[in-house]
């Protein structure tokens, strides 16, 4: 069994590397862009190596799959893998904001069994455990129970024509976090319409799920997590009453991004 408070340890102080790096704090942080609008900052690399060294030791037999990482398909073969994002809203993190936060998400047979997302500028470290519930600073989380889709909360900083009957609520960089949102029922919906990669959702996936949201992909489909391509087309998380709705509204957007399913 893995030690789910020395995990709980190793979190905070992968998030607390991270602030002492934050902007926000008055770090003078050194950052580039990997590829044209993806930026990295020393941060992602500093806890990125941190978190490889300590989760190792914490759990010798387990894969890793992180995107500050180069990919080994060697964690196929493996029964467990670490899904990690060093820092999930690096553009927040540069910016000296809030949203962003520590990913951390262990995986076996294609299932997240614990996740934890530790957000130190905003005093929040989420967890979740397969089949034991969601929990945020240690109060139990019930996720959202909104049963009209028309005026469901969105975090987003804009809403297309059509979504217009939705209700934006504030948004942080992080895609993490926002999932979360949904667990925490100060959000009703959280949905994506592009290619994504596991690392950005599979700790807070499971913290919404374990709190009572529905996860799927952008069809409807179940989320899977260490394939040989790490990413999958959209995501949905939301209140389970409005769940085939929110499919519904995606539905011929989404073909005419992915294609048929």
């Amino acid at each position: 069994m893995i030690d789910i408070d020395r995990l709980e340890l190793i979190c905070r102080e992968a998030a607390r590397m991270a602030l002492l790096l934050w902007p926000g704090q008055g770090h003078d942080l050194s950052s580039w862009d990997k590829l044209p609008g993806n930026p990295v900052s020393e941060a992602d690399l500093a806890v990125d190596a941190f978190l490889k060294r300590e989760l190792g030791k914490l759990l010798p037999a387990a894969g890793w799959l992180s995107e500050e990482t180069v990919d080994s398909e060697q964690r196929l073969d493996r029964d467990l893998i670490w899904l990690v994002d060093p820092i999930d809203g690096t553009r927040d993190f540069i910016r000296g904001r809030t949203g962003w936060a520590v990913s951390v998400a262990l995986i076996s047979a294609g299932r997240p069994l614990i996740g934890m997302l530790a957000a130190p500028a905003r005093g929040e470290v989420w967890t979740a455990a397969a089949g034991k519930g969601a929990w945020r600073n240690g109060e139990k989380l019930v996720a959202s129970r909104c049963t009209r889709f028309a005026g469901a909360r969105v975090p987003a900083d804009s809403l297309e024509r059509e979504d217009r009957d939705l209700t934006m609520v504030d948004k942080p960089n992080s895609i993490a976090l926002r999932i979360a949102m949904v667990g925490a029922s100060e959000a009703d919906l959280v949905a994506t319409l592009r290619w994504g990669y596991e690392w950005d959702i599979a700790a807070a996936t499971l913290i919404a799920r374990e709190a009572g949201a529905q996860v799927s992909d952008a069809f409807g489909q179940p989320l899977v997590f260490n394939r040989r391509d790490p990413r999958a087309f959209g995501l949905l998380v939301s209140a389970p009453a409005i769940h085939k709705d929110a499919v519904a509204r995606l539905a011929d957007r989404a073909e005419a991004i992915a294609g048929p399913q």
